[in-house]
């Protein structure tokens, strides 16, 4: 394939207005955000919210929620975990005006599923050497759902499945010192 080609292909991607999210197509028109104080997108977690630091969730700031959301959900995974990803803290019916998630905090009502440290609660970064990439992702969904605490992350994504409002995601990374 000719450059030229292969450029106009990825210019259409990148523009395409349509993302996928737990295997569902999800219309970008919303503005929904995610964002932490004192943390850009793509900048380093400070050591405080990781596994060699208090191991605490970092606070959220949830903007633009669409009005005919019913709830939110979360999901915080590693990006470059060996097998692809590796999930640490996953939250659902989560009050949808709700603005913040306070730091070392679950939003009241909101149940937290089991991350792949196998515990029900925020689970801090802790790459073994290389530096990783995290991302936390919020969905606004048009209904609650009915899920147990012991739901997995891929219990969570097909309860989802066809609920997706809107997305929004924050990333960062974290190396250990």
């Amino acid at each position: 394939m000719k450059p030229i080609a292969i450029l106009a292909l990825l210019i259409f991607f990148l523009l395409l207005p349509v993302s996928y999210a737990a295997g569902q197509k999800v219309d970008k028109k919303t503005d929904l955000r995610i964002s932490s104080p004192g943390l850009e997108n793509d900048a380093p977690l400070p050591q405080k919210y990781a596994c060699d630091g208090t191991n605490v969730n970092p606070p959220l700031k949830i903007e633009n929620v669409p009005a005919q959301a019913k709830s939110l959900a979360l999901i915080l995974d590693d990006l470059d975990a060996p097998g692809g990803s590796y999930v640490h803290w996953i939250l659902w019916n989560i009050d949808p005006n709700l603005r913040e998630i306070q730091e070392d905090s679950a939003p009241e009502g909101a149940v937290q599923g089991l991350n792949d440290f196998k515990k029900s609660q925020y689970g801090g970064p802790c790459p073994p050497s290389r530096p990783h990439r995290y991302s936390f992702k919020i969905y606004a969904l048009d209904s609650m759902l009915s899920l147990g605490s012991n739901a997995s992350k891929s219990d969570l994504e097909k309860a989802m499945k066809g609920h997706i409002l809107g997305q929004a995601q924050l990333t960062t990374s974290y190396k250990r010192k």
